[in-house]
């Protein structure tokens, strides 16, 4: 058996968070375009007598280290599939900031999953690791693909996406973190008594990403759920006016945030919005990255 398996997984940026109605099951549909950041977190599974998972690395002590982590939850998955016991120590190496709304957590279950796929070689298809991921959760199965997605349903399935060019973020992270079930619980609040349209891919939005367009795309940006985190917590309209005030094309609240991204010219005006935003004391610290960038990968052994 090898003795250590390390897979990097990135980060996301929803460039479109279209949300539908709640369902009956409690999801919403959504249209949901994924586009994967140079933000990356390191999962590496080694053999052991059991589960185990470490952390490091920024917010690491907000991580849980029992089972209800995703990457736990991902070699217990794959182990049960192929009638194995989950022995493996899995230390995330962490980098994408926690409980942001850039699929931290879903990142590491999809590196845990490839990873331990490679460590126990039990051989699982992409479409099988694809069905876990989509069992593990709505974002866990872009964090494997990585690129550039459509999802649809409750965000699990996916299209992949053309993207013609390079994109440059920055990306401000917050102070604590936003419950992901508490800000859809207030969409649903703020929706009560309204239509809410089905939600479909914007066309324009499809094209900017086609053609690598950034102002086409910094005009196609939209978020359904930045209300309900801007309702959960108003400060963050203050970083949203500081980063487009330093020069970003655009601003939104990463998916159900509490970080928020904004889209720059090119990576010096990345390097600018960033300073600015330190500056600002809007945020905790801001992060230049750039997409699309390739999903979980094997970087070493």
């Amino acid at each position: 058996m090898t003795e250590s398996i390390t897979v990097r997984v990135p980060a996301k940026v929803n460039v479109q968070l279209g949300v539908g109605a709640a369902r009956p099951d409690g999801f919403h549909d959504l249209a949901n375009v994924f586009l994967a950041v140079s933000l990356y977190d390191e999962v590496t599974a080694t053999p052991a007598d059991g589960l185990r998972i470490t952390c490091a690395g920024p917010d690491a002590d907000q991580v849980p280290l029992d089972t209800t982590n995703l990457a736990a939850r991902a070699a217990t998955a794959l182990a049960g599939r192929y009638g194995i016991s989950p022995d493996v120590h899995l230390h995330i190496a962490k980098d994408i900031p926690v409980a942001g709304g850039m699929a931290g957590g879903s990142a590491d279950g999809a590196g845990a999953l490839l990873a331990c796929d490679a460590l126990w070689g039990t051989g699982a298809s992409r479409e099988e690791l694809l069905d876990i991921c989509a069992e593990l959760g709505s974002d866990v199965p872009f964090s494997l693909v990585g690129g550039a997605a459509l999802g649809t349903g409750r965000g699990e399935r996916l299209t992949p996406l053309e993207v013609g060019g390079t994109f440059h973020w920055v990306f401000a992270v917050a102070d604590g973190g936003l419950s992901t079930p508490a800000v859809y619980g207030e969409f649903d609040r703020l929706a009560a008594g309204t239509d809410v349209p089905a939600p479909a891919a914007s066309p324009a939005l499809l094209e900017a990403l086609r053609t690598g367009d950034t102002a086409l795309l910094a005009g196609a940006l939209v978020n359904d759920l930045q209300p309900a985190a801007l309702s959960l917590r108003p400060s963050l309209a203050g970083t949203l006016a500081a980063g487009t005030a330093a020069g970003a094309l655009a601003g939104l609240v990463s998916g159900s945030g509490p970080t928020t991204a904004f889209l720059v010219k090119d990576e010096e005006a990345a390097r600018t919005v960033a300073d600015a935003l330190l500056a600002s004391g809007t945020c905790r610290t801001a992060r230049v990255a750039t997409s699309p960038a390739a999903g979980a990968t094997q970087i070493r052994t």
